[in-house]
């Protein structure tokens, strides 16, 4: 198993960036007939993160998303890094190559 950090290009600066899941999500709710007290506090996954960067990073997270999952999964670490998960050194070149393909130096990623 292979780990590479995964860098986007911002759109307000343009220089690489990588989202950073700083703390879970908190879920809540409401009710119609009732107060409920239930938070519920879950991290999100690497893609689901990627996804909510549209307008933020300068490509479509969606399409950035499909070409990750196609090679490998996105994870975030505990300490809220994003990283993308290949099985060897021969699925993280092809990985690279489609990125530069599809997104030029817009996205790429670096093996930790």
């Amino acid at each position: 198993m292979i780990r590479a950090t995964v860098w986007f290009r911002c759109s307000a600066m343009h220089d690489p960036v990588m989202p950073v899941l700083v703390k879970p999500a908190v879920i809540g709710w409401k009710g119609k007939a009732r107060e409920i007290d239930l938070v519920i506090e879950r991290d999100l996954t690497g893609a689901e993160l990627v996804k909510r960067m549209k307008g933020w990073i300068t490509i479509d997270p969606g399409k950035a998303v499909e070409v990750f999952e196609s090679h490998g999964r996105l994870k975030c670490f505990d300490d809220g890094e994003l990283v993308v998960e290949v099985e060897d050194r021969q699925d993280l070149e092809a990985l690279q190559r489609e990125l530069a393909e599809r997104f030029g130096d817009q996205c790429h990623v670096e093996a930790l």
